[in-house]
């Protein structure tokens, strides 16, 4: 049987965040141990930073239809993430007296030049979608498996940055389709409103006086006028028509 999909197996964020968090596990396992990583808090703490990037953009997603406003907090969650596993990688660089390789370098091109395939799947998702994150991450496979932890933290450390990157851009149009369609919340006023009109032509409430539109009850909040009910146009904020009552 076919479970329910969410769509965040189709995005590329989700799929880059999975190829690190792979690559930072299998990091770890190699280069840290009882002389460098005594009471293994580095281990925990960079093979969380990695999951909790994959784990917050998968749940971001899944909270687009019921909070967009959710949805955009836990995404750049997954950000400053990656920002946190990033500083790691460049610690552990520095920490060998050794720097991140320019971006004018042979080995940093290679690297940014590798560009992930498209998820195209349509059935089987979960089964798809592994092989899919397996075959993107084989594509670094030369850097990540190299003995040499230099190698590997360069080529993760590029990961991390370019992740960084498509997150924002991810924030950015998230942010506007939040500016364009609200969120759950301004969702749910619309539908309330929109029946507390509909409710008010029944009752018989009176016309707003400035659009003409039928008007429903509320109640004052401040003022002089705090707590009396009022007629407000149904369609406020876009019309303040009033009367009294």
């Amino acid at each position: 049987m076919q479970i329910n999909s969410p769509g965040y197996y189709w995005l590329d964020s989700w799929v880059m965040a999975n190829v690190i968090q792979l690559a930072t596990q299998d990091f770890c396992t190699r280069f840290l141990d009882h002389t460098n990583d005594p009471c293994g808090r580095q281990y925990d703490q960079m093979t969380q930073a990695a999951r909790s990037a994959a784990a917050n953009i998968a749940e971001g997603n899944s909270r687009h239809t019921t909070s967009k406003e959710t949805e955009m907090r836990l995404t750049d969650v997954a950000k400053a993430s990656m920002a946190e596993l990033s500083n790691d990688y460049l610690n552990w660089l520095m920490l060998h007296e050794q720097i991140p390789w320019s971006i004018h370098s042979v080995e940093y091109r290679e690297v940014s030049n590798i560009i992930l395939d498209r998820a195209t799947y349509k059935d089987d998702i979960q089964h798809l979608s592994s092989l899919h994150i397996l075959t993107q991450k084989h594509k670094f496979n030369q850097w990540f498996g190299s003995d040499d932890s230099i190698v590997s933290a360069n080529c993760i450390l590029i990961l991390c940055n370019r992740l960084m990157l498509m997150l924002g851009k991810q924030i950015e149009s998230q942010l506007a389709n939040f500016r364009e369609e609200g969120g759950f919340t301004e969702a749910l006023t619309t539908v309330r409103l929109a029946a507390k009109a509909e409710k008010s032509i029944t009752d018989g409430a009176p016309a707003c006086p400035k659009c003409g539109k039928p008007m429903i009850k509320r109640m004052a909040k401040k003022g002089v006028n705090s707590g009396k009910p009022f007629w407000s146009c149904s369609t406020y904020p876009e019309c303040n028509g009033t009367r009294n009552i």
